[in-house]
């Protein structure tokens, strides 16, 4: 059986690596635009599925993982900034606040689909201009969903975090996933019963 990661994400893939399986990657590809009145939950939980689904046709046999995130503010979405200006004025709205990410994840081999969604809750410290601006100019986080490399100098931007899996706020929640994986006959602790 081969695993495959839908995602061209590095901060997937990287997540992925730690469970020392061997997996392949392959782009899904997919309209990740919200359907009109689509709870951000149920957003996380349809394109992780649709990832995985987009996938599966192009590798027959194969056991597919899809992900994907979703961060809110106050019940809004709050996306990928794609440039300094977009991810300042994130930043700045999330002093002092919380912001909520759902991770979603689907494991499939085409005829049986295992999901779950693990929301992590942030609480961004009170930020200054000059901090945000620092921060900013380190990380170019413009790629990351809040503007939030917590993995790396954007821990730094936290007052705490609430969730069940410390590996959910990256992009791909591994304790989810062993689980899922475990429901197919993959255990991570147990190579040796690797199909």
């Amino acid at each position: 059986m081969t695993l495959i990661l839908a995602s061209s994400s590095p901060y997937r893939r990287e997540l992925l690596q730690r469970l020392r399986l061997p997996f392949q990657c392959q782009s899904p590809d997919i309209d990740e635009r919200p359907r009109p009145d689509e709870d951000p939950r149920a957003l996380a939980r349809r394109l992780a599925r649709d990832k995985a689904l987009r996938v599966l046709p192009d590798r027959p046999g194969a056991l597919v993982i899809g992900s994907d995130q979703v961060a809110t503010c106050d019940g809004r979405p709050v996306g990928k900034p794609g440039s300094h200006e977009a991810a300042f004025a994130q930043l700045r709205a999330f002093s002092g606040r919380e912001v909520l990410f759902h991770t979603a994840v689907c494991v499939t081999d085409g005829r049986r689909h295992l999901q779950e969604e693990v929301t992590t809750a942030c609480a961004f410290l009170p930020l200054s201009d000059a901090q945000i601006e620092h921060y900013l100019r380190a990380e170019q986080p413009y790629d990351t969903a809040g503007s939030a490399k917590a993995e790396a100098l954007g821990i730094a931007l936290m007052a705490g975090m609430r969730s069940d899996d410390p590996t959910a706020l990256i992009g791909l929640p591994l304790i989810a996933v062993c689980r899922m994986l475990r429901e197919f006959g993959l255990d991570p602790l147990q190579p040796a019963l690797l199909p």
